[in-house]
């Protein structure tokens, strides 16, 4: 939760002590200080955790961490300079090849940082678990990082509850990997599996990652027969990766506008038993993206020609209201600036307007986040992002906490869903410069990761911090879904509200987010009966049993 920039200091090197639940991933970063001498050749491994059971290769990554060189803000209070975003592996996530993480130099004076992951497998039985990163550099230099590991009697979900549609664009991928936005389907269509693998391995869906039309936005699909043996995996649940079953849980509407073509996907979703999955994007945005009339237009013909299909559109209840289309719309996607805002006509939390829109049959509310997060003009930030708090953002140069917000937030307005509008958008310059709609890293949460520039022969996807701290807040969200269900939401609640008091304050404090999540654990394993609870979890958190917080 700490971005580790060249300018960092060195810190402690006490033991790391981590809680997990089986089949969850936890992160923790070793950071590295250069001295008045610098290191050369400097390598880490991390072979196993010995506890209970062992936990070993695949099951743990490592990565190192690259600098962007930021050259525009993307807030008042940001800093200009090198920010730690892309992931070179050691072994890559996708296809297991050796890449180049290691070795690499620290200069004198400068830090430089290794991000590690461990996903604890289905089968770990609780308990305690230890193991070291060992760092090694040239002229015998030695380091270890002793982890300790308590993964608690509880079983993560491979499919995330909170559904997820982060939105891909195809040619963004053959440029970045072949120089043209137009490549063959032998070419794009195992990168895109990729993709879609990477993603499910974070718990997030790439609901419209599919070969569209050359120059169009409409899908290549020569046959369903085709389509289902492509991607029928990805959307049952049976495609071989370390979150086992883990599906797509949200799939986009990508054929022509018309009624025969609506008609045909209902029919092939129902077949598939896709169905509730399925969507159809009728509007982005109204009045900017499209018409309100366009969008009446549109979903009217989407309810008589695909009833089934749920209709989505990026709006609010009110606006809905305005023009008359409560009716027409399944799925609606709120902005976060407009859930619980500070501007007229969305000042102070909203939720209430949507309690007659979510008592209809088959509605539900999700949320986004946009360059509204920052300023989506040149030179026109939002006010509410001063030092130490400020919105939900997947900028590269915000402070950690701020990607790791939104389903927090979402769980505290009872939103199901998260809509994001864009993954690839800069990916052909992603080493080198993402700045785009007033921000660094606006639509862009994934790296190219060719094999000149990463080793190895397969060309794959690579993820972002922000991709893998996202990870994190939608693993937040099962926790605090969790604690709901097992008998207590005002805790819940009160630990979420407690962390973050409104969506445009979203402390920088990564620690403080560690520890409303540990104070979630210990609650889920006080209600479920759990007879040995860890003295590291807190035993004082928010909650209606508390009369503060505990810092």
């Amino acid at each position: 939760m700490t971005k580790i920039r060249p300018d960092a200091q060195p810190g402690s090197q006490a033991p790391l002590k981590l809680v997990a639940a089986r089949n969850e991933f936890i992160s923790f970063q070793v950071g590295l200080h250069g001295g008045a001498a610098g290191l050369t050749g400097v390598s880490a491994s991390l072979t196993a955790l010995e506890g209970p059971s062992r936990i070993e290769g695949k099951s743990i990554t490592l990565h190192q961490e690259v600098f962007l060189d930021i050259k525009q803000r993307s807030t008042p209070d940001s800093e200009l300079g090198r920010w730690p975003d892309g992931l070179v592996p050691d072994v890559d996530e996708t296809v297991g090849e050796k890449r180049r993480a290691f070795p690499f130099n620290v200069p004198a004076g400068e830090a430089r940082a290794i991000w590690v992951d461990v996903l604890v497998p289905m089968n770990a039985p609780p308990g305690r678990y230890k193991g070291t990163v060992q760092v090694r550099a040239d002229n015998g230099y030695h380091s270890t990082v002793q982890v300790h590991l308590t993964v608690v009697d509880a079983l993560m979900p491979s499919t995330a509850s909170l559904r997820t549609a982060f939105l891909l664009w195809p040619p963004h991928v053959c440029r970045a990997f072949t120089g043209t936005p137009d490549c063959s389907e032998e070419t794009l269509v195992p990168l895109l599996q990729m993709f879609h693998r990477l993603a499910l391995e974070h718990r997030i869906t790439l609901a419209s990652a599919f070969p569209r039309l050359p120059g169009q936005a409409t899908w290549n699909l020569p046959d369903w027969e085709t389509f289902e043996a492509r991607w029928g995996a990805f959307l049952d649940g049976t495609v071989p990766l370390r979150l086992p079953g883990a599906r797509m849980t949200s799939w986009q509407y990508l054929g022509p506008p018309t009624a025969e073509g609506l008609a045909e996907f209902q029919e092939e979703a129902r077949r598939r038993d896709w169905l509730s999955r399925a969507f159809d994007y009728v509007g982005d945005e109204p009045p900017y993206g499209i018409s309100f009339e366009d969008v009446e237009q549109r979903a009217t013909l989407s309810r008589q020609a695909a009833p089934d299909v749920s209709t989505l559109l990026t709006s609010t209840v009110t606006d809905l209201e305005t023009y008359d289309l409560v009716g027409l719309i399944d799925t609606l996607v709120v902005l976060v600036n407009y859930m619980e805002g500070t501007r007229p006509p969305y000042v102070g939390d909203q939720r209430e307007r949507y309690t007659g829109f979510l008592a209809l049959p088959n509605r539900d509310v999700w949320m986004y986040q946009s360059c509204m997060s920052h300023g989506c003009v040149a030179n026109e930030y939002m006010p509410e992002n001063q030092p130490g708090q400020g919105w939900p953002s997947y900028m590269i140069d915000r402070e950690a906490t701020k990607a790791r917000a939104l389903e927090w937030v979402s769980f505290l307005e009872g939103a199901t869903g998260e809509l994001y509008y864009q993954t690839v958008g800069m990916l052909s310059t992603a080493w080198t410069n993402q700045f785009r709609f007033n921000g660094n890293g606006d639509g862009t949460l994934f790296y190219p990761g060719r094999p000149s520039d990463i080793g190895g022969t397969t060309p794959v996807p690579l993820p972002s911090i922000r991709f893998k701290l996202i990870r994190l807040g939608i693993q937040d969200y099962e926790w605090l879904k969790a604690v709901s269900d097992a008998g207590d939401p005002e805790f819940a609640r009160s630990v979420a509200r407690g962390l973050i008091p409104t969506a445009w304050q979203v402390p920088d404090d990564g620690a403080a987010f560690d520890e409303a999540r540990l104070c979630l654990i210990r609650r889920y394993l006080e209600l479920t009966g759990a007879r040995d609870i860890d003295p590291e979890l807190p035993s004082r958190c928010a909650g209606p049993a508390a009369s503060q917080p505990h810092r």
